[in-house]
Protein backbone atom coordinates (compact mmCIF):
# COMPACT_ATOMS: atom_id res chain seq x y z
CA UNK A 1 0.00 0.00 0.00
CA UNK A 2 2.50 2.17 0.83
CA UNK A 3 4.94 1.55 -2.63
CA UNK A 4 1.49 2.49 -4.58
CA UNK A 5 0.94 5.49 -2.82
CA UNK A 6 4.72 6.78 -3.76
CA UNK A 7 4.23 5.67 -7.05
CA UNK A 8 0.86 7.81 -7.34
CA UNK A 9 3.00 10.44 -5.52
CA UNK A 10 5.23 10.00 -8.41
CA UNK A 11 2.87 10.00 -11.51
CA UNK A 12 1.22 13.17 -10.26
CA UNK A 13 4.60 14.92 -10.22
CA UNK A 14 5.00 13.46 -13.32
CA UNK A 15 2.10 15.38 -14.52
CA UNK A 16 2.62 18.25 -12.85
CA UNK A 17 6.34 18.31 -14.82
CA UNK A 18 4.52 17.42 -18.11
CA UNK A 19 1.66 20.10 -17.74
CA UNK A 20 4.02 22.90 -16.73
CA UNK A 21 6.59 22.74 -20.06
CA UNK A 22 3.06 24.61 -21.90
CA UNK A 23 2.37 26.63 -19.29
CA UNK A 24 4.87 28.90 -20.95
CA UNK A 25 2.63 28.89 -24.19
CA UNK A 26 -0.93 29.55 -22.51
CA UNK A 27 -2.03 32.74 -24.71
CA UNK A 28 -1.17 30.00 -27.73
CA UNK A 29 -3.84 27.88 -25.94
CA UNK A 30 -6.33 30.61 -24.91
CA UNK A 31 -9.43 28.86 -26.10
CA UNK A 32 -8.63 25.94 -24.15
CA UNK A 33 -7.68 27.42 -21.51
CA UNK A 34 -10.96 30.76 -21.43
CA UNK A 35 -13.16 27.38 -21.56
CA UNK A 36 -12.10 25.64 -18.70
CA UNK A 37 -11.93 29.29 -16.56
CA UNK A 38 -15.35 29.49 -17.46
CA UNK A 39 -16.31 26.19 -16.04
CA UNK A 40 -13.91 26.39 -12.85
CA UNK A 41 -14.82 30.24 -12.41
CA UNK A 42 -18.11 31.70 -13.30
CA UNK A 43 -20.06 28.63 -13.48
CA UNK A 44 -19.10 27.62 -10.08
CA UNK A 45 -19.34 31.12 -8.45
CA UNK A 46 -23.32 31.00 -7.14
CA UNK A 47 -22.33 27.68 -5.05
CA UNK A 48 -19.24 29.45 -3.76
CA UNK A 49 -21.52 32.42 -3.09
CA UNK A 50 -23.90 30.61 -1.09
CA UNK A 51 -21.24 28.38 0.80
CA UNK A 52 -19.40 31.79 1.48
CA UNK A 53 -22.55 33.64 3.10
CA UNK A 54 -23.36 30.71 5.29
CA UNK A 55 -19.61 29.77 6.21
CA UNK A 56 -19.56 33.21 7.66
CA UNK A 57 -22.96 32.91 9.24
CA UNK A 58 -21.68 30.17 11.31
CA UNK A 59 -18.83 31.63 12.11
CA UNK A 60 -19.99 34.44 13.73
CA UNK A 61 -22.65 32.25 15.14
CA UNK A 62 -20.06 30.20 16.96
CA UNK A 63 -18.00 33.16 17.97
CA UNK A 64 -20.67 34.40 19.52
CA UNK A 65 -22.00 32.02 21.16
CA UNK A 66 -18.73 30.84 22.70
CA UNK A 67 -18.51 34.43 24.29
CA UNK A 68 -22.35 34.97 25.07
CA UNK A 69 -22.00 31.38 27.10
CA UNK A 70 -19.17 33.09 29.06
CA UNK A 71 -21.20 36.42 30.33
CA UNK A 72 -18.47 38.00 27.51
CA UNK A 73 -20.64 38.94 24.96
CA UNK A 74 -20.00 43.01 25.90
CA UNK A 75 -16.70 42.78 26.78
CA UNK A 76 -15.65 41.16 23.38
CA UNK A 77 -17.73 43.49 21.28
CA UNK A 78 -14.96 45.17 19.56
CA UNK A 79 -12.87 42.08 18.99
CA UNK A 80 -15.40 39.64 16.90
CA UNK A 81 -15.15 41.04 14.12
CA UNK A 82 -11.47 41.04 13.58
CA UNK A 83 -11.55 37.43 14.88
CA UNK A 84 -14.39 36.40 12.36
CA UNK A 85 -12.60 37.91 9.51
CA UNK A 86 -9.34 36.05 10.53
CA UNK A 87 -10.35 32.71 10.93
CA UNK A 88 -12.56 33.23 7.75
CA UNK A 89 -9.48 34.79 5.70
CA UNK A 90 -7.33 32.27 6.94
CA UNK A 91 -9.39 29.03 7.06
CA UNK A 92 -12.81 28.64 5.93
CA UNK A 93 -13.08 30.09 2.54
CA UNK A 94 -10.00 28.82 1.30
CA UNK A 95 -10.96 25.51 2.84
CA UNK A 96 -14.14 25.32 2.38
CA UNK A 97 -14.71 27.17 -1.43
CA UNK A 98 -11.42 24.10 -2.38
CA UNK A 99 -13.16 21.48 -1.27
CA UNK A 100 -16.40 22.97 -3.57
CA UNK A 101 -14.51 23.14 -6.27
CA UNK A 102 -12.84 19.53 -5.91
CA UNK A 103 -16.70 17.80 -5.74
CA UNK A 104 -17.83 20.26 -8.15
CA UNK A 105 -14.57 20.55 -10.41
CA UNK A 106 -12.63 17.74 -9.27
CA UNK A 107 -14.95 15.33 -10.06
CA UNK A 108 -16.05 16.31 -13.48
CA UNK A 109 -12.63 16.70 -14.49
CA UNK A 110 -12.06 12.86 -13.69
CA UNK A 111 -15.36 11.55 -15.09
CA UNK A 112 -14.82 13.99 -18.14
CA UNK A 113 -11.03 12.70 -19.00
CA UNK A 114 -12.29 8.76 -17.91
CA UNK A 115 -14.87 8.78 -20.18
CA UNK A 116 -12.42 9.75 -23.01
CA UNK A 117 -9.87 7.07 -21.94
CA UNK A 118 -12.06 4.32 -21.41
CA UNK A 119 -13.79 5.37 -25.08
CA UNK A 120 -9.95 5.49 -26.03
CA UNK A 121 -10.23 9.31 -27.12
CA UNK A 122 -6.98 9.77 -25.31
CA UNK A 123 -5.47 7.15 -27.79
CA UNK A 124 -7.02 8.81 -30.66
CA UNK A 125 -5.28 12.12 -29.90
CA UNK A 126 -1.68 10.87 -29.34
CA UNK A 127 -2.58 8.91 -32.87
CA UNK A 128 -3.53 12.96 -34.32
CA UNK A 129 -0.24 14.13 -32.53
CA UNK A 130 -1.92 16.44 -30.12
CA UNK A 131 -0.02 15.75 -26.94
CA UNK A 132 -2.91 15.13 -24.39
CA UNK A 133 -0.53 17.22 -21.48
CA UNK A 134 -1.22 20.02 -23.80
CA UNK A 135 -5.23 19.68 -24.38
CA UNK A 136 -6.46 18.14 -21.54
CA UNK A 137 -4.07 18.72 -18.62
CA UNK A 138 -2.72 22.01 -18.75
CA UNK A 139 -5.74 24.07 -19.29
CA UNK A 140 -7.40 22.43 -16.71
CA UNK A 141 -3.95 23.25 -13.77
CA UNK A 142 -3.93 26.62 -15.22
CA UNK A 143 -7.74 27.50 -14.91
CA UNK A 144 -8.18 26.33 -11.55
CA UNK A 145 -4.34 28.06 -10.21
CA UNK A 146 -5.89 31.51 -11.77
CA UNK A 147 -9.62 30.95 -10.78
CA UNK A 148 -9.57 30.01 -7.14
CA UNK A 149 -8.07 32.82 -5.94
CA UNK A 150 -10.90 34.88 -7.34
CA UNK A 151 -13.35 32.84 -5.98
CA UNK A 152 -11.93 32.91 -2.53
CA UNK A 153 -11.76 36.72 -2.55
CA UNK A 154 -15.14 36.65 -3.75
CA UNK A 155 -16.07 33.75 -0.87
CA UNK A 156 -14.17 36.44 1.75
CA UNK A 157 -16.75 39.30 0.73
CA UNK A 158 -19.72 37.47 1.48
CA UNK A 159 -18.75 35.71 4.41
CA UNK A 160 -18.40 39.31 6.19
CA UNK A 161 -21.66 39.98 5.40
CA UNK A 162 -23.32 36.67 6.20
CA UNK A 163 -21.26 37.48 9.19
CA UNK A 164 -22.10 41.18 9.86
CA UNK A 165 -25.76 40.19 9.20
CA UNK A 166 -25.94 37.30 11.76
CA UNK A 167 -24.48 39.36 14.43
CA UNK A 168 -26.48 42.43 13.84
CA UNK A 169 -29.42 40.05 13.82
CA UNK A 170 -28.46 38.38 17.23
CA UNK A 171 -26.44 40.40 19.08
CA UNK A 172 -27.44 43.83 17.55
CA UNK A 173 -24.10 44.55 16.28
CA UNK A 174 -23.87 47.88 14.16
CA UNK A 175 -21.81 48.20 11.02
CA UNK A 176 -19.70 50.60 12.79
CA UNK A 177 -18.72 48.39 15.77
CA UNK A 178 -18.60 45.22 13.43
CA UNK A 179 -16.14 46.25 10.50
CA UNK A 180 -14.21 49.39 12.70
CA UNK A 181 -12.67 45.95 14.75
CA UNK A 182 -12.17 44.32 11.53
CA UNK A 183 -10.20 47.11 10.04
CA UNK A 184 -8.30 47.90 12.98
CA UNK A 185 -7.26 43.99 13.31
CA UNK A 186 -6.64 43.67 10.01
CA UNK A 187 -3.30 42.17 8.48
CA UNK A 188 -3.07 41.86 4.53
CA UNK A 189 -0.63 38.80 5.71
CA UNK A 190 -4.00 37.27 6.48
CA UNK A 191 -5.91 37.95 3.03
CA UNK A 192 -2.36 36.48 1.08
CA UNK A 193 -2.22 33.72 3.42
CA UNK A 194 -5.88 32.27 2.03
CA UNK A 195 -5.26 33.28 -1.26
CA UNK A 196 -1.65 31.37 -1.18
CA UNK A 197 -3.95 28.22 0.09
CA UNK A 198 -6.38 28.87 -2.52
CA UNK A 199 -3.72 29.03 -5.63
CA UNK A 200 -2.31 25.41 -3.88
CA UNK A 201 -5.63 24.54 -3.70
CA UNK A 202 -6.94 24.47 -7.30
CA UNK A 203 -3.95 23.25 -8.67
CA UNK A 204 -4.24 20.37 -6.56
CA UNK A 205 -7.34 19.43 -7.34
CA UNK A 206 -7.10 19.95 -11.04
CA UNK A 207 -4.22 17.63 -11.17
CA UNK A 208 -5.85 14.83 -8.93
CA UNK A 209 -8.35 15.08 -11.31
CA UNK A 210 -6.20 14.62 -14.33
CA UNK A 211 -4.38 12.06 -13.09
CA UNK A 212 -7.53 9.84 -11.97
CA UNK A 213 -9.13 10.59 -15.57
CA UNK A 214 -5.75 9.14 -17.12
CA UNK A 215 -5.83 6.12 -15.18
CA UNK A 216 -9.43 5.07 -15.36
CA UNK A 217 -10.61 2.05 -16.49
CA UNK A 218 -13.65 -0.36 -16.79
CA UNK A 219 -15.74 1.87 -18.37
CA UNK A 220 -18.98 3.41 -17.12
CA UNK A 221 -18.44 1.78 -13.77
CA UNK A 222 -14.90 3.02 -13.50
CA UNK A 223 -15.68 6.49 -14.26
CA UNK A 224 -18.41 6.53 -11.25
CA UNK A 225 -15.41 5.49 -8.96
CA UNK A 226 -12.63 7.47 -10.66
CA UNK A 227 -15.47 10.67 -9.84
CA UNK A 228 -15.50 9.58 -6.04
CA UNK A 229 -11.78 8.72 -5.99
CA UNK A 230 -10.63 12.09 -7.27
CA UNK A 231 -12.76 14.02 -5.23
CA UNK A 232 -12.18 11.52 -1.81
CA UNK A 233 -7.95 12.32 -2.69
CA UNK A 234 -8.46 16.03 -3.20
CA UNK A 235 -10.79 16.21 -0.22
CA UNK A 236 -7.92 14.33 1.65
CA UNK A 237 -5.26 16.34 -0.06
CA UNK A 238 -6.86 20.16 0.91
CA UNK A 239 -6.76 18.85 4.64
CA UNK A 240 -3.03 17.62 4.68
CA UNK A 241 -2.14 20.77 2.82
CA UNK A 242 -3.89 23.25 4.79
CA UNK A 243 -2.40 21.03 8.19
CA UNK A 244 1.32 21.79 6.49
CA UNK A 245 0.40 25.60 5.84
CA UNK A 246 -0.57 26.21 9.41
CA UNK A 247 2.98 24.67 10.43
CA UNK A 248 4.90 26.28 8.42
CA UNK A 249 2.94 29.87 8.57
Amino acid sequence: MVLNALAEVGQVVMLLVQSSRFMLNVVGNRKLVLDQMKIVGSDSLPLVLLVGSFTGAIAALQATNLFAKFNLISIARPFIGGSIATVVFTELTPVLTALVIAGRVGGAIAAQIGTMQVSEQVDALEMMAIDKYRYLAMPRAVAALTMMPVLAVFSNVVALVGAYLLTSFKFDFSAITFFSSIQHFFRPLEVWTGIMKSFVFGGFTALIGVHVGFHTTGGAEGVGASTVRAFTISAAGILVIDALFGLLL
